[in-house]
């Protein structure tokens, strides 16, 4: 299938980034030249230039030579030299959504949107089936742990994308089938700092949906339900509520699975399922998937399996076992950078170790995320048992004054905490687990920025 007549040439600016690398790949294996651009190396990006494409370390402006056509990350700056120098050339210009998109289009879609969940979401989904042999083409944000990749190329009708509302972008999806996992206040920067812009770009997104497809949709949202009733198109529930579709009935952590039943009221039946990742969230992302499957006619004892089966995402809630002085420990990566996917994190160690003492080191994301969210912040790092904190993590951001981890670690002590600190330097974390490390059993990295290279240093050092 010829998807882009004319189009050879694909350069992405930004193409390290997690909703970059994985449409990059797709195109590669569909045939097209691929090249692209960041400011670090990563061994996804090795990955890839192995797998043919060019990639460049730095941004210059004759990098995009020979391309016919530029796709741009949102968290690139305008003034970047080779959008520049595309508009210059004339050389078409897209978001990642849009290629996203128009790579859908031929294929049986489904797009996950929400908040939280949506890469946990999706990546169950396509785990599921792949389980029912039906060879899916899937890209999600992060890395799917059972097969190391955040996308591929399958032989199949149907393709399974995370749907990314940070840039309002994903209005450009037009999918099959939509699911909404939650809506929450994130990423409100990009919407004028007004939370009924952003439902109003989920109800633009969900009207997307053509009339002969459906929505899934998660009834237990209060935000959701205040946009329910402006979506047109068939609505598919799940949720604890029993007036969910597909119910949740309980959740139980034991022998290190979860162990649930969903409901399936339009058919009066009641499955049984097992999941090996903690948390009511992933319940719920699991519930999510479920009802898909289900709708979408796959095997129950498919589905049983791939849920049963399936081990993660890269960065969510990721478990790596550690040996420190002779001790072992237990180290998990996460990507939350929002209070409830914090909690959500937090809750999830909890109810798989009860009674275990945690470390986190914790890099805040986007100074605007950080001012506006600023109290939830200090309730949920207060639950934690030792907390250090990082820099906040830029993005590109401008500094807000007042705005900054000192003061969050101050605010903390205020309320009683006494194993709070802030550190600049990442290589004293080492120092400092190593110092620490028989007064805990679990060390945790969170966020989303560069605290992600604090976790790769912990498992260089002490993986077993």
């Amino acid at each position: 299938m010829n998807f882009f007549k004319k189009i050879k040439n694909i350069h992405f600016v930004g193409i390290g980034g997690a909703g970059m690398i994985g449409i990059a790949r797709v195109l590669l294996q569909k045939g097209y030249k691929i090249s692209g651009s960041d400011l670090t190396d990563s061994s996804e990006l090795k990955k890839l230039r192995k797998n043919g494409a060019k990639v460049y370390i730095g941004h210059k402006k004759n990098q995009i030579k020979g391309a016919n056509l530029v796709v741009v990350s949102s968290a690139i700056d305008k003034k970047n030299p080779e959008i520049i120098e595309s508009q210059d050339k004339g050389i078409t210009i897209i978001p990642r959504a849009e290629m996203l998109g128009s790579i859908m289009k031929g294929y049986e879609s489904i797009a996950v949107a929400g908040s939280h969940g949506k890469t946990t979401t999706t990546s169950m989904i396509a785990k599921v089936f792949s389980q029912a042999d039906l060879s899916p083409t899937y890209v999600v944000g992060g890395k799917v742990l059972s097969t190391d990749e955040n996308s591929d190329l399958g032989e199949g009708s149907y393709l399974i994308a995370e749907a990314d509302e940070s840039d309002g972008s994903f209005t450009h999806l037009q999918p099959d089938v939509a699911v909404l996992t939650n809506i929450d206040d994130d990423h409100l920067a990009h919407y004028d700092n007004n939370f009924e812009n952003l439902l109003d770009a989920f109800v633009k997104f969900s009207e997307n949906v053509p009339f002969f497809g459906y929505m899934v949709i998660n009834r237990d949202d209060r935000n959701i339900k205040k946009i329910a009733k402006k979506i047109s198109r068939k609505q598919i529930t799940f949720g604890k509520s029993h007036k969910s579709d597909f119910q949740i009935l309980g959740a139980e952590f034991k022998d290190g699975y979860q162990f649930f039943e969903i409901k399936d009221h339009q058919r009066n039946k009641i499955h049984a399922f097992q999941l090996q990742i903690p948390g009511l969230h992933n319940v719920f992302n699991a519930a999510a998937s479920v009802a898909v499957c289900i709708e979408e006619g796959l095997p129950l004892k498919d589905i049983k399996k791939g849920i049963k089966d399936f081990t993660g995402v890269g960065r969510r809630y990721e478990k790596h076992d550690l040996l420190i002085n002779l001790d072992s420990k237990i180290l998990i990566d996460d990507y939350g950078h929002h209070p409830i996917e914090i909690l959500a994190n937090i809750k999830a160690i909890r109810e798989e170790y009860p009674k275990s003492r945690v470390c986190m080191v914790f890099q805040p994301h986007r100074y605007t995320r950080t001012a506006q969210l600023f109290d939830d912040f200090i309730n949920v790092l207060n639950k934690i048992d030792s907390l250090i904190l990082l820099d906040i993590y830029a993005a590109s951001e401008k500094p807000i004054k007042g705005i900054n981890s000192r003061t969050i670690v101050e605010t903390i002590k205020q309320l009683g905490h006494k194993d709070i600190s802030h550190i600049k330097d990442h290589d004293d974390i080492l120092k400092i687990i190593e110092a620490t490390s028989d007064s805990f059993d679990i060390f945790v990295t969170q966020g989303a920025g560069s605290v992600s290279g604090v976790c790769e240093s912990i498992k260089n050092k002490w993986k077993i």
